[in-house]
């Protein structure tokens, strides 16, 4: 109804005044003159209507065109890279078998150089174009909403990054809450959440040094399970900061580190599906910390 008031507004109101006119005892000796000006502001009203009506159709129609264009954009987007990652994976695989072969059969210590590099490349291509599907998929992928046990799933996040390949070289530490009662549960898709938080302990492996400590801790913060991933490593400079959540993008720090640059994009999207926020601090030479706030699966009533 409030949506058609502008509309009617003009043409109710330009009827009133006319009958009003009419029936009322104007000074005005000459009746026709008075109901010609009646029937003129009623026209008036009529026409005002009628513009304000067509105003909105253009306007609901530019509007369903945009959301139209906008929705076409993503599916094609979405369509590009599930064909991408389809045609890719065969040659991909088939080329990664080749080297594998060509490195069994060969005994140059150059070759062998030769050949684990461009396997890295092509590793890295693998997996940039999995994780590009894995950020399209994020867009419309209906999400697991299950109760999550945050303390379990840091746990279990934490015990990996200790085997990954740096963790020996650093300082890696665990705080989360046990007593007087752990973390509340996270209502939503285990897997996804997993993958957020693991891309930032990755993250702070890959972009820390050795001797460097690497602390994951968390914490209840009201309705929220707050979750921290800091580092004392180089820091990210303050010209990177605004396209850190940008895909692809890499920095200057980050040349010469494995990795797809999509790390981030990745974590944000998850975050934001749970209905999160992510944000990032850092400091050069100094170290980094980025923070998860994450919405507790039901209301705290303690």
């Amino acid at each position: 109804m409030r949506r058609w008031l502008p509309i009617i507004a003009p043409a109710a109101l330009g009827l009133g005044v006319g009958i009003w006119m009419n029936a009322s005892s104007l000074p005005n000796p000459v009746l026709a003159i008075r109901m010609q000006i009646s029937v003129l502001v009623v026209l008036m009203g009529i026409l005002l209507s009628i513009v304000a009506a067509i105003s909105m159709l253009l306007w609901d129609w530019a509007d369903r065109l945009r959301v139209h264009s906008t929705l076409s954009a993503a599916e094609d987007r979405r369509r590009f890279l599930r064909r991408l990652d389809h045609e890719l994976k065969n040659p991909l695989t088939a080329i990664l078998a080749g080297l594998a072969n060509l490195s069994a059969s060969s005994e140059d210590e150059v070759e062998q150089s030769a050949l684990g590099s461009v396997e890295a490349q092509v590793q890295r291509l693998r997996q940039l174009v999995a994780d590009l599907r894995k950020l399209s998929d994020l867009e419309t992928r209906p999400l697991e909403r299950t109760s999550v046990d945050m303390n379990e799933l840091l746990e279990e996040i934490f015990s990996f990054a200790e085997s990954l390949p740096n963790a020996p070289d650093r300082g890696l530490d665990l705080a989360i809450p046990q007593a007087p009662w752990p973390l509340p549960a996270v209502q939503g898709d285990r897997d996804l959440l997993f993958l957020a938080v693991h891309n930032l302990m990755d993250n702070a492996l890959k972009f820390s040094n050795v001797g460097d400590t690497i602390e994951m801790r968390a914490s209840e913060d009201g309705a929220d399970v707050v979750v921290e991933v800091a580092d004392t490593g180089p820091g990210i400079a303050e010209e990177d900061m605004p396209y850190i959540w940008d895909e692809l993008y890499r920095g200057a720090g980050a040349r010469g580190v494995p990795g797809s640059g999509l790390g981030l994009a990745l974590t944000q999207a998850i975050v934001t599906r749970h209905g999160g926020q992510i944000s990032l601090r850092s400091r050069m030479r100094q170290g980094t910390v980025v923070t998860l706030r994450l919405p507790t699966a039901e209301p705290i009533t303690r």
